[in-house]
């Protein structure tokens, strides 16, 4: 019997899978993977699987849901456990239009998380209570997790062509008629396939009038109630030519991204905002915190008042869909600051000890790679 072990080596830090890890085994598991895709008819780069195509154009790759081969479910009652869970085919899922997610938005969320699985799994725990929903433990997410890739492998992106995005979902599917947590909660990981999550260089706009979050609300854990109030903001950015949206607290301070945390460098100091309850305490953000440390770096968490964007050398953003992109220009009130990118900027020395971590071509002595087996 083949083990994952076999095939895959190490996993690395957060941020993407990058497709140039897995792409090394890709061809070997190709040989043993199964079958085909419906609804895409593109013709394949590089994809065949026992003669067969997954049918995706890779060069091509958006980040948009790609239907891959299973999705992994689990379930549980309130105040009960997770019972084991199984591997399905990935399509539909039958849904009591009186659940706790369809009514109320009772979910907890995490993404990519195959590096450091753990710290994601202990995240959506966070999430998972201050939403009141059952969690699974950490030790039923990571195997979710492995099962979710080692079915799915046939889906790594060719090397330079896009990322495995893996999607842990844990929501309230029990019916709920009144303002109540759900009677019943599901587990679901799925993958998909991805592209760069923004195309091109990052110019972002300050939004004044909108607030992500507040202080006492869901801004600091994974749920959906953070996502639908941003639509009309980055919806208006993006028909003004911007490609997203730098949120700010009603004092006027710098908070996150839409989908991102943010730093900036002022001289020997790499900046970020402070996770203290609006803002969502990434994955890749604690990992980058540390890489800049070992790379001898000066980083501090404190509020960032909006005008000190004017004094900042390089701004970047991190996290799970993101990687580290380096921000091109910030816009605020009509006027455009414009920022370091590229060679020699302390940005691309993060994405490169990163990215080399993932790749193998950086020794990881941080501890962050996960074996599949």
């Amino acid at each position: 019997m083949l083990k994952v072990s076999d095939y895959f080596r190490k996993w690395s830090i957060p941020s993407r899978i990058a497709g140039s890890i897995l792409s090394k085994v890709r061809d070997q598991y190709c040989r043993t993977a199964g079958a085909e895709v419906e609804g895409y008819n593109e013709p394949s780069v590089n994809s065949h699987v026992n003669g067969k195509s997954a049918n995706i154009n890779w060069d091509n790759l958006g980040f948009g849901i790609i239907p891959t081969d299973y999705m992994y479910i689990m379930n549980c009652s309130k105040d009960q456990h997770f019972s084991q869970g199984t591997l399905t085919p990935f399509g539909k899922i039958e849904m009591n239009p009186s659940s706790g997610i369809l009514n109320y938005g009772q979910d907890s969320k995490w993404a990519h998380p195959t590096v450091r699985p753990e710290q994601n799994a202990m995240r959506m725990k966070v999430g998972s209570k201050r939403m009141c929903m059952q969690a699974p433990t950490v030790e039923q997410f990571v195997n979710a997790v492995k099962q979710t890739v080692h079915s799915n492998k046939r889906w790594v992106p060719p090397p330079g062509k896009g990322a495995m995005y893996i999607r842990p979902l844990l929501m309230g599917s029990g019916p709920v008629l009144g303002v109540a947590p759900a009677s019943e909660y599901t587990f679901i990981t799925y993958a998909s396939p991805v592209g760069n999550y923004h195309k091109g260089v990052l110019n972002l706009i300050v939004e004044e009038k909108f607030r992500r979050a507040i202080p006492g609300g869901t801004g600091g854990v994974k749920a959906v109630t953070n996502y639908a109030i941003i639509y009309k903001p980055i919806a208006e950015a993006k028909a003004k030519g911007f490609t997203d949206v730098l949120f700010l607290n009603a004092e006027k301070y710098i908070e996150e991204v839409s989908t991102s945390n943010i730093f900036l460098v002022k001289g020997n100091e790499t900046l970020t905002p402070p996770t203290s309850g609006t803002i969502l305490p990434g994955i890749t953000r604690k990992s980058i915190i540390e890489i800049t440390h070992v790379l001898g770096y000066q980083v501090k968490e404190r509020a960032i008042p909006v005008e000190e964007l004017f004094d900042a050398e390089e701004v970047f953003c991190t996290g799970t869909a993101v990687g580290v992109n380096s921000v091109n220009s910030i816009t605020y009130q009509d006027t455009r600051i414009a920022y370091k990118r590229g060679a020699g900027t302390v940005g691309q020395k993060l994405y490169e000890m990163l990215t080399g971590i993932q790749t193998g071509r950086i020794e990881d002595k941080m501890g962050w790679t996960v074996e599949l087996d």
